[in-house]
């Protein structure tokens, strides 16, 4: 039996629902039947186009789309002007204040309070310098991720830069693979440091090497059914599975039609990729695959480079690249420059100066990360210094504090349904008390601090080396925003997800549940262990007992249930919804 929103999609999805969307947009807010909103809203979502959450009606969210994070100055620019003139709210932020993008885990960027009425100019905009909303959203392929330096690295194993193109183009362009039974991830990992973070997505390709047919090729061995969420994340788990890189797409592929084949309708609490790897089991699903989604042999698992793996692995900084920021080397003599923005929230017009200052210094190119951050491509030795020079990079910086540096957050009650808490104005205050009150050993370059408003996990807390998930608690007889802590997450040659330490603690006593982790860390750590490596040593159990929230100096803006108002920020009634024009409509 299929689910509600299978029965929508069964209706109509994918490239059709674009021409509904704009006749939408070209009536109206209210043209949409009160009645149908639900099921216009899940189809918007192919396109990028997100109805906020409630209290926000007739506001949308638009998430971009583009394989591997890859930009130019010219798409940048229009994005940083579409958030100028589209993506402001009736509220400014009190931290971010009006108009700013987010970027995304995904290699991707977001815009918030986008009316509908305007969005046929901001995709005829977008779209003029080749940037597309396609795909970027409900049960489809996602973004596919990749290493953002693919081709400009030193690391690089195998280039994979032609097979993200074919990616994007041909698999995530057929319509025909737009109704997925729920959204799936697709990651092609190319380098020694394993950026592109395969271990957490529904199939991943990481760099290997095996000898076929008497001779030693490089490729890529297969992993599936990985992923976050829910408090049941899963590793991906090793297809036993070695493709060369002509093969790769085709092996991508095959998966992919086998999951939308054969992945579940009729339960949307078990139908993600990594729950029909559990009930399947690898060595079936290869079966399936060999016999009837691939025409070319599927060869056994090859000499994975997964040892070498460094990125988000909490491994010491001499053992290579734990992220891409800073200044780095490029094999062709040039360098690539990677600024930090805690949280992933850059204004429009620093947007629109990272444009101009990597059109200004490099090639123009700009690369994304898994982290949130920006990178600017084929830096000249001799501009460098003047690039560093540059005002935006004091904001956002190629040398971070540690804290700075591991901070990452989702979008949160400011936005979304489902979140619990407020994240990204929370988390950068708490960055900010940390900066100044607590001090790390000085050899650590990086503590990563990620945090989720929910336990969708879009966050990514259980690959932190500190992980925060929204909840609900009781303090002083009132419901408060809390959160559960956990440590010891990462990923890296081997991945784990962090255990959970102490739960359901007051926002504002967070702060010094984390000084008192750090306090522990500094005393009891072995010189030159990183905080991932001392919490596998000492043990959860005993980091349970050292875990103290307590109130500090850091006062928390938003205790009290940021959800259950129009806008966390905003006193007074919610001026939406509103008319084509954004007038807004009376209550009666």
């Amino acid at each position: 039996m299929s689910s509600k929103k299978e029965t929508w999609k069964e209706g109509m999805y994918g490239d059709e629902v674009r021409e509904k969307l704009l006749e939408f947009a070209e009536k109206g807010w209210e043209s949409i039947p009160e009645d149908e909103r639900d099921m216009w809203f899940s189809r918007f979502k192919f396109w990028g186009v997100f109805h906020q959450r409630s209290g926000q009606e007739s506001y949308f969210m638009m998430r971009l789309t583009n394989a591997n994070g890859q930009l130019n100055a010219d798409q940048l620019r229009a994005i940083g002007e579409v958030a100028r003139d589209y993506a402001t709210g009736p509220v400014e932020n009190p931290e971010f204040g009006d108009a700013w993008i987010d970027f995304t885990t995904r290699q991707s960027i977001q815009l918030h309070w986008i009316s509908l009425a305007d969005v046929p100019a901001i995709w005829e905009k977008l779209e003029s310098v080749g940037v597309t909303t396609r795909s970027s959203g409900g049960d489809t392929m996602r973004n596919i991720v990749g290493c953002p330096v693919a081709g400009k690295d030193e690391e690089q194993l195998i280039e994979t830069e032609s097979l993200l193109e074919r990616l994007q183009t041909d698999l995530r362009g057929d319509d025909d693979l737009a109704n997925m039974p729920r959204k799936f991830n697709i990651s092609v990992t190319g380098c020694r440091e394993g950026c592109a973070q395969d271990a957490i997505n529904g199939i991943g390709l990481d760099p290997a090497e095996k000898e076929v047919d008497g001779e030693v090729v490089r490729g890529f061995n297969v992993r599936i059914g990985g992923g976050l969420g829910g408090r049941e994340p899963r590793k991906a788990r090793d297809l036993d599975v070695f493709v060369t890189r002509e093969n790769a797409y085709h092996v991508i592929r095959g998966f992919v039609e086998l999951y939308h084949d054969h992945g579940r309708r009729d339960n949307r609490q078990k139908n993600r990729s990594r729950f029909f790897v559990d009930d399947e089991g690898t060595e079936a699903i290869r079966d399936l695959l060999q016999a009837e989604y691939v025409d070319v042999d599927l060869h056994r698992a090859g000499r994975s480079f997964r040892e070498e793996y460094t990125y988000n692995a909490g491994r010491p900084p001499e053992e290579g690249k734990t992220d891409h920021v800073g200044v780095h080397d490029q094999p062709d003599g040039r360098k690539y420059v990677g600024l930090n923005v805690p949280v992933g929230r850059m204004t429009a017009k620093e947007a629109i100066a990272l444009a101009d200052v990597a059109k200004a210094y490099g090639s123009g190119q700009i690369r994304l990360t898994r982290r949130q951050n920006p990178i600017i491509m084929d830096v000249e030795e001799a501009a460098l210094n003047d690039l560093l020079a540059e005002p935006l990079l004091d904001t956002h910086q190629p040398n971070p504090t540690p804290f700075d540096r591991g901070g990452m957050a989702c979008t949160g009650t400011e936005f979304c349904d489902i979140a619990l808490t407020e994240t990204k104005l929370r988390l950068t205050r708490m960055l900010r008390w940390l900066n100044t009150n607590v001090d790390l050993p000085d050899d650590v370059e990086t503590l990563k601090i990620h945090y989720s408003g929910c336990t969708a996990d879009c966050g990514h807390a259980y690959t932190a080396d500190i992980g925060l998930q929204g909840m609900r608690a009781q303090k002083d007889g009132d419901i408060v925003e809390a959160l559960d802590i956990g440590v010891g997450g990462g990923l890296g040659p081997h991945p784990e997800f962090v255990e959970w330490v102490s739960q359901r603690v007051p926002a504002d006593e967070v702060p010094g549940a984390i000084e008192s982790l750090i306090g522990a860390f500094a005393a009891h750590r072995e010189t030159g262990q990183t905080f991932r490596e001392w919490v596998a040593s000492f043990g959860t159990e005993s980091v349970v007992d050292l875990c103290e929230p307590t109130e500090t100096t850091y006062e928390d803006p938003y205790m009290h249930d940021a959800k259950q108002t129009w806008y966390p920020f905003a006193e007074g009634e919610s001026p939406a919804p509103t008319t084509v024009d954004d007038v807004p409509i009376t209550s009666d």
